[in-house]
């Protein structure tokens, strides 16, 4: 005769009640807490955004586009450098008043952190079986609270386009195999270059089609931006590019990639250029080599995520709201830390170095860089090893976490 099922203990009202008062009260408690970790960068003021609607205004009055200059307490000069195609895009917002530009831009941040988040978090609550609303409300409001955004918001940065473009390609097209997978990440590249290291990502993954559909992408938006500012588009393509010292000093706290680290060892002299090109070939190598297998282990998040580390330490200059790629590598690390067998003490270690080493990632991404303490350029004010970690933690943190970031073998597509 079969055992009878047992049915799941009852749940009284006074333990619903009581969970649902503790959840209120967490999402209180972070709401809370947002507007004293956005209150340092409100003295940025939207300055990037100002920047680049300055350089329109210039621009539209006839002047050559990268001769806009604007003079910096800290930098010295600073100048528009995006690609023409980002500037062809950013036109338009110059024939809008400066407040009403600044309140699309912030909405449309905001609508991208809870549209990439609930991306992110969603697969993860449905195969744990989380309390939906409430775990995705947490997390949006805790990437809300991360250094990376913060910076995006009160600069007036333009971040959160790129990584929408990037994840709606890279976690619903690509491993659909949509017609169109690839054009996300070809925008994306030829708004900022940067995302260029997903183009690859998806040649080290052999994903050949999106790969020439994302080269293809930039290349035609490229030309676009060439036919209405042929002069200019020449002008960035031969001289600007390579002109580093145009987005400010390497040295700069704020710049947290390889070569932003090792020109605060070296300053106020130039870096070895031989030395910081052996990194990122070794950086780069392994990197993609690891993205490549989380790719091919179906694992899609994990494979976007290495890949975004590795964008941000081979960059010349990755300021600190590039580093968007620590939250999907905190999800990642919490997900497999959910997964890890409780029932034997393997697995209960495992457990709990995934859950440290995300809770920790938290910490340093949601405190910061420069948002608490603007250490300027280099020489360091005290030269102890205190103040390198804390000057470098994004390069040091992304390393750590280009090794340690767990592929999980068995997961199934992480989009939602």
């Amino acid at each position: 005769m079969p055992a009878e099922p047992v049915a799941p203990p009852a749940v009284s009202s006074d333990d619903q009640g009581g969970r649902t008062v503790r959840r209120v009260v967490t999402v209180l408690a972070l709401a809370a807490v947002l507007p004293a970790l956005y209150l340092p960068g409100m003295v940025h003021d939207f300055f990037d955004l100002k920047i680049y609607m300055r350089a329109m205004d210039w621009w539209s009055s006839g002047h050559p586009l990268y001769d806009y200059v604007q003079p910096d307490r800290v930098q010295g000069e600073l100048y528009f450098t995006y690609p023409p195609f980002s500037a062809l895009l950013l036109r338009p917002f110059a024939l809008l008043p400066l407040g009403v530009t600044i309140a699309v831009f912030t909405v449309l941040t905001a609508i991208g952190v809870i549209v990439t988040t609930r991306w992110l978090v969603a697969p993860v609550i449905e195969r744990h079986g989380l309390p939906r609303t409430f775990a995705l409300t947490v997390a949006v409001l805790l990437v809300f609270a991360v250094e990376s955004t913060r910076e995006t918001i009160t600069f007036g940065q333009i971040n959160m386009l790129l990584v929408v473009l990037i994840l709606a390609d890279l976690l619903f097209a690509v491993p659909r195999g949509r017609r169109w997978a690839g054009v996300g990440v070809g925008l994306a590249t030829a708004l900022k270059l940067f995302p260029g290291i997903f183009i690859a990502y998806l040649l080290v993954s052999r994903r050949w089609r999106a790969a020439v559909v994302a080269g293809v992408t930039a290349a035609a938006a490229t030309l676009l931006a060439a036919a209405f500012a042929p002069r200019d588009s020449w002008r960035f393509w031969t001289h600007e590019l390579w002109a580093t010292n145009r987005v400010g000093r390497t040295d700069y706290t704020g710049n947290q990639s390889l070569f932003g680290l090792l020109s605060r060892i070296d300053a106020p002299t130039r870096p070895n250029q031989l030395l910081w090109l052996a990194l990122v070939a070794v950086v780069a190598g392994y990197g993609l080599w690891r993205a490549a297998r989380a790719a091919r282990a179906g694992d899609e998040l994990t494979g976007l995520t290495l890949t975004g580390l590795v964008g941000g330490l081979v960059s010349p200059i990755t300021w600190t709201h590039h580093f968007y790629w620590f939250i999907p590598a905190v999800v990642v690390l919490v997900d497999a830390a959910l997964r890890a067998d409780r029932d034997n003490v393997a697995g209960a270690r495992r457990r709990g170095r995934l859950l440290a080493l995300a809770i920790g990632t938290a910490v340093v991404i949601i405190y910061g860089v420069v948002s608490f303490f603007d250490w300027g350029v280099a020489p360091a004010r005290t030269d102890t090893p205190a103040d390198f970690l804390v000057r470098n933690a994004y390069v040091l943190l992304a390393l750590l976490l280009l090794v340690t970031l767990p592929v999980r073998r068995r997961a199934e597509p992480s989009h939602g």
